[in-house]
């Protein structure tokens, strides 16, 4: 191909070609190296950053989106990453981007020739392929934009001054358009949008319900809603059929809609991916009337593999005028090179290649479906079974009560839908079965489709993904052999779900979790019996032995899965069964949850039991400290003579209240009682510096005292009037002993002869070695 670029006369042509095989190239190549890896680190620095100002080469740039497209994720990992083989057709396709960009450059005249013969070329070949004669084409990006061409189309048509006055011109005949309720999602609001009419002018059909296919639009039902929309003013303006519906790939009646059409005066517009089939030597009847309709819309890109290409709307119109407003066609003829892509991947693929693509996919359906056939408990919805392109299947088993004898006559097609519970755990099943196929088999293209009536199923569309995947028919033999190792997994796990649900009830502490979107054999929660009234306590604790319970599950030996369930959606503190096999033995499997439950919420509740007696422990502990500290404050404020101050409260008040000052490091009040004539005395004591000796006096004050100094004798205290002998024994009975630590306690009475007072010292002194008279107590003599 090298050699052939050099013989081109236009060096640049011969250089584009050059250019783009090395990008294709390099980034088709994974294989990094060290310094490859260098350059990508120090390229994404700068990403997002101020562009360099002196530029960079094409293989900088080359590189830096290689970086880009592979991303760093992939680097990380051990596997290798490849970008999707598009062959050469694919970079034919890519070459006309190019080639578009320097054409578009070339003088007016020479590139209004250049697009028309391009544009006119690719047109014929088109309407020659799918036997669609005297058409013109449309090319356009989004596959929608075709068909709201054509609506714009039909409205000059049918409105005579909508150029002219323009909307106006619709309040007298308000357009209806009509759309199958199983075409694509979004289509009618789309087109409302884009037109600007409101959502009234959008109809859908619904489909047939009682006879024929559930997915063809339901004909004489659309007659009557035509006839009731002309009887009330409006006007019929356009019909949108489907030769392939976007689901299960069934086709419309298009014959009997084509004659409606005409009957009511109105416009057909066919899409879907069976108008591939028209360059097919053999065309089922029913796809084969689409050559008769208005307008169709081709998606060439997805059918044939090739990246980057248009989409085509094939139409008939007699007045080029009417186009021209609608925008179907352009006078500028930049916008007309669009087809320049399609128009090279045309021409090297040829009309062989391209019919033998489109013919492969249409064997590999067939290779399906036949294998299909042969499988118990697979259900298919194919329209026609020798030239569906779209195959659509599913998994289904009656349950054991039921009449086993009609597996075998519901086994090729699917039956009415079945009762919504047991529905959903069939969808649930379908859903598992093609998330499975489509990992285990990812050449395959098989997808997972959610259809009204049959529920969810599996599709494979080779049309939509063959010529991109490269799929093989070695690929769908390997489709096969997992769906019948599936097959018993799913015939297993559903016909021991209702057993383990039975199980799980009669079992004293588990409960059984409902939840139809598990696939598998069910959910199990170990109760956990608490008297704890604090419910998030019991919440936390619930959780911790139900994660418990999962961690032991898994360390079992068994192809059992067990897991915490869907990461959205699912129940908390659960256990979640997968899939399981025939030789499962769900009573042992249940008690063996129970058994490991119990055994986790024991340990638990002896781990909780020693952890109260560590408390109880540590706060008997602490409390006895605390009690030692008091006492060991207390004796040392009773050795320190400068630590106590005595006052009186007002007359009124019969209690005494005493401060004791303690050493100023340690920093704790605590409280005294004892005893007077009957009534509590709180002595409140605090922290003050004091000496290492104390000397307490106590006195019962009849009148106001007075604070007089502090004498030789260590007498603290004096009153002028003082109490007789007797009176002063009495109250010196009422003394209760006080405990200290190391220290004897002694009380004597000493007599003032010059003031003539009575006064109570008190002396503190050791022990001497000798046993304490008092019990080491405060004794009063």
């Amino acid at each position: 191909m090298d050699a052939s670029l050099e013989k081109m006369v236009d060096p640049t042509l011969a250089e584009m070609g050059k250019n783009l095989n090395e990008a294709m190239k390099m980034l088709e190549d994974n294989q990094r190296k060290v310094e490859e890896e260098n350059e990508k680190k120090y390229a994404r620095k700068d990403i997002p950053g101020p562009l360099q100002g002196s530029g960079q080469d094409m293989v900088s740039i080359l590189q830096l989106v290689q970086n880009l497209m592979h991303g760093e994720e992939e680097e990380e990992t051990s596997q290798t990453y490849r970008l999707q083989n598009v062959g050469e057709q694919g970079h034919m396709a890519l070459l006309g981007h190019s080639l578009a960009a320097y054409i578009s450059v070339l003088d007016r005249e020479r590139l209004r020739k250049l697009t028309t013969r391009i544009l006119s070329d690719t047109t014929l070949w088109l309407c020659r392929l799918f036997r669609y004669e005297n058409g013109s084409a449309y090319y356009h990006e989004d596959d929608r934009e075709g068909l709201l061409k054509i609506c714009r189309l039909v409205i000059h048509t049918r409105y005579e001054d909508y150029t002219i006055e323009g909307f106006n011109v619709l309040y007298s005949k308000q357009p209806v358009i009509y759309i199958s309720s199983a075409a694509r999602t979004g289509l009618g609001q789309a087109l409302c949008n884009q037109l600007g009419l409101p959502l009234s002018c959008m109809c859908l059909v619904p489909c047939n319900t009682m006879f024929g296919s559930q997915h063809q639009m339901d004909v004489a039902l659309l007659d009557r809603v035509i006839k009731d929309d002309v009887e009330s003013g409006k006007l019929p303006l356009l019909l949108v059929a489907n030769a392939g519906t976007p689901g299960a790939g069934h086709t419309d009646k298009l014959g009997r809609l084509k004659e409606l059409c005409e009957q009511y005066n109105m416009w057909l517009h066919v899409e879907g991916v069976n108008l591939a089939t028209l360059a097919l030597g053999y065309v089922s009847s029913s796809v084969l009337a689409a050559t008769k309709c208005d307008s169709m819309t081709l998606t060439l890109g997805s059918w044939l593999g090739l990246p980057a290409v248009p989409a085509v709307t094939l139409y008939r119109h007699e007045d080029p005028s009417l186009s021209l407003a609608a925008g179907l066609t352009s006078s500028q003829p930049v916008e007309k090179l669009r087809a320049l892509p399609l128009w090279l991947s045309l021409q090297y693929l040829g009309h062989d290649g391209i019919v033998e693509r489109i013919k492969h996919a249409s064997q590999l359906s067939q290779r399906l479906l036949e294998n299909l056939k042969n499988l118990d408990f697979i259900k298919t919805s194919v329209e026609d079974e020798l030239s569906s392109p779209v195959v659509v299947f599913k998994f289904f088993q009656e349950y054991s009560n039921r009449d086993q004898t009609s597996h075998a006559a519901q086994a090729s097609t699917i039956q009415h839908p079945i009762i919504s519970s047991e529905r959903h755990v069939y969808d649930t099943f379908n859903q598992w079965l093609g998330e499975q196929l489509a990992q285990l088999v990812p050449a395959s293209g098989v997808d997972v489709v959610e259809l009204e009536d049959e529920g969810t199923c599996v599709r494979f569309s080779p049309l939509m993904t063959s010529a991109v995947l490269g799929t093989e028919i070695q690929d769908i033999d390997q489709l096969v052999d997992c769906l019948k190792m599936k097959i018993p997994v799913l015939t297993s796990t559903l016909q021991l779900r209702e057993e383990f649900e039975q199980e799980v009830r009669r079992t004293p502490g588990l409960l059984y979790i409902e939840d139809l979107s598990w696939p598998g054999l069910g959910v199990v929660r170990y109760n956990y019996h608490s008297d704890e009234k604090n419910d998030d306590k019991q919440e936390k604790e619930l959780e911790k032995i139900n994660t418990e319970l999962l961690k032991k599950l898994n360390e079992l030996e068994s192809d059992l899965t067990f897991s915490l369930g869907p990461e959205f959606g699912g129940q908390k503190n659960c256990v979640y069964i997968g899939m399981v096999t025939e030789d499962l033995d769900v009573s042992e499997l249940v008690e063996t949850i129970a058994a490991t439950g119990r055994e986790i919420e024991e340990n638990s509740r002896l781990l909780e039991n020693m952890t109260e007696v560590v408390r109880k422990g540590i706060q008997e502990a602490q409390l006895q400290l605390q009690k030692a500290n008091e006492e060991r404050l207390l004796e040392e404020a009773l050795w320190n003579p400068r630590n106590l101050c005595t006052y009186q409260k007002p007359k009124e008040q019969a209690l005494l209240h005493h401060q004791l000052l303690l050493p100023a490091s340690q920093s704790k009040d605590f409280l005294v009682k004892k005893s007077l004539k009957g009534l509590s005395e709180v002595l409140m004591h605090s922290v003050r510096p004091a000496p290492s000796a104390t000397v307490m006096t106590w006195r019962r004050w009849t009148r106001e005292p007075q604070l007089c100094p502090l004498a030789k004798s260590k007498d603290l205290w004096r009153h002028k009037n003082w109490r007789s002998r007797r009176r002063w024994q009495r109250q010196q009975q009422t003394l209760r002993p006080l405990r200290v630590t190391n220290h004897c306690v002694t009380a004597r009475r000493q007599r003032n002869k010059e003031v003539k007072d009575k006064i109570l010292t008190v002396d503190f002194g050791p022990c001497r070695g000798r046993p304490c008279p008092g019990g080491r107590a405060l004794m009063m003599h």
